[in-house]
């Protein structure tokens, strides 16, 4: 091994490339190879630690709120009447290339959150830009923004996720300003990139938590006419059962 060559990779921030490299090195059976093929082995162990490391990061950026969650842990049991085949089509991020959304609709403790959460984590490994945030803490970070005359920035940052999930919608009827902010928000996303909603509301009330006026209508316009729709059913809570 040239150490040389070595300390290059590493200044060329090629830590696994350089590490395999010196693993060659004491492999005796590597002088089989030929030289083609080993640079292979070096080039392809370099790509997968810098592919790896990509959606670590998407994933630690996506903030979820369970890290963990992933769509072949999901529980089918019977009175929760989930569509595995759709969630299993949902998870192959189909529906952020066709830019539509996703409503989840369920009571407290049904499993909203764990179910977006395994679809953002599908959407990370599938190089996706997720993020997951609560509707209160993204209104509140509106409001700070337009205090400090970040609004715009915001705007656009949220707006550029592939895809982004809101957590506790409408859990609370938003006021004047905050109805504004979303209509923003959507208008923004709409066609161009998908967003999943958890809510303990039906569409059909949303309307009335939304003022029920005409910001109301543009904001439902633009979430649920190209929206997948999922009713979670089931008695018993999920924390209880598991």
């Amino acid at each position: 091994m040239k150490q040389d060559t070595y300390e290059r990779m590493l200044k060329l921030r090629l830590p696994a490339m350089a590490q395999a490299y010196k693993e060659q090195d004491a492999d005796t059976n590597i002088q089989a190879l030929s030289f083609d093929q080993r640079l292979a082995l070096l080039v392809d162990t370099e790509y997968d630690s810098q592919a790896n490391n990509h959606i670590r990061r998407l994933m630690e950026n996506a903030r979820l709120a369970d890290k963990r969650a992933s769509i072949e842990d999901i529980k089918y049991y019977d009175d929760r009447k989930l569509d595995k085949g759709l969630l299993l089509t949902l998870s192959t991020n189909r529906s952020i290339d066709k830019k539509e959304n996703v409503v989840l609709i369920g009571a407290t403790g049904s499993g909203k959150t764990y179910l977006a959460c395994a679809l953002g984590n599908s959407a990370c490994k599938d190089n996706r830009r997720t993020r997951y945030i609560r509707l209160p803490d993204l209104l509140v970070d509106f409001s700070l923004a337009r205090d400090t005359l970040k609004y715009q920035s915001l705007l656009k940052s949220y707006a550029r996720y592939d895809i982004l999930i809101i957590d506790e919608w409408l859990l609370t009827p938003p006021n004047d300003q905050a109805q504004q902010d979303i209509l923003e928000l959507m208008e923004r996303r709409c066609g161009l990139k998908s967003t999943i909603l958890c809510s303990q509301f039906t569409p059909e009330s949303w309307h009335k938590r939304l003022g029920g006026g005409a910001v109301a209508d543009a904001i439902l316009d633009r979430v649920l006419s190209i929206s997948t729709v999922i009713q979670i059913s089931g008695d018993k809570s999920m924390r209880t059962r598991n």
